[in-house]
């Protein structure tokens, strides 16, 4: 009817009907989809720094955020910081976890199924003597990461492993840390 507004295609906070206009858009025109993500990092002191997210580059367009983000980091004090902010490792959790879930609920709303919670613990192991160079042996990075989920979900307990598995499956992040990606470092004076 004239004067009405249409009805909203959402489930679990996600625009179905936009995701599907954004999939559509994507087959027809490739090249929207390519994004570039980036940060600007200044240091402060010792295990302190700060990063702000400002814009970022998709469908062939500079594309501001609503407002900057500033993501604060630093070491806890057992590691010679002031413990002013999460540290880097933790952040890398923080974006496995965040990125895993929202993975698991935009491919779970295409398919039409309803996620009530999620909840999830992340944990890593990293031993300390391959980043300080005591051990040429010992990965300086995580030797490993347990991430453990629940779910309440409109599906039979015996589906949720597998609404869980399209988190892993289709999350950037998680395919970057699995996978590894080439990374270029370069240094030049700052003036």
């Amino acid at each position: 009817m004239a004067g009405q507004k249409a009805q909203v295609d959402t489930l679990n906070g996600v625009n179905v009907s936009e995701l599907r206009k954004t999939i559509d858009g994507i087959k027809a025109t490739p090249g929207l989809a390519k994004f570039k993500f980036r940060i600007r990092n200044e240091w402060d002191e010792g295990g302190h720094n700060r990063s702000t997210v400002g814009d970022f580059y998709g469908a062939n367009q500079e594309i501001p955020h609503q407002r900057q983000f500033v993501l604060e980091a630093d070491e806890p004090q057992i590691l010679l910081g002031k413990d002013r902010g999460a540290n880097p490792v933790e952040y890398l959790l923080h974006a496995l976890a965040a990125c895993v879930t929202s993975s698991m609920v935009y491919h779970a709303a295409a398919r039409g199924i309803r996620i009530d919670e999620i909840e999830s613990t992340l944990e890593g192991d990293i031993d300390l003597q391959g980043f300080l160079g005591l051990r040429k042996d010992v990965r300086r990075g995580y030797q490993n990461i347990r991430m453990n989920f629940k779910i309440k979900a409109d599906a039979p307990d015996d589906q949720l492993q597998a609404i869980c598995d399209m988190g892993p499956q289709f999350s950037p992040v998680f395919d970057s840390i699995s996978k590894g990606v080439p990374i270029t470092v370069k240094a030049e004076p700052m003036r």
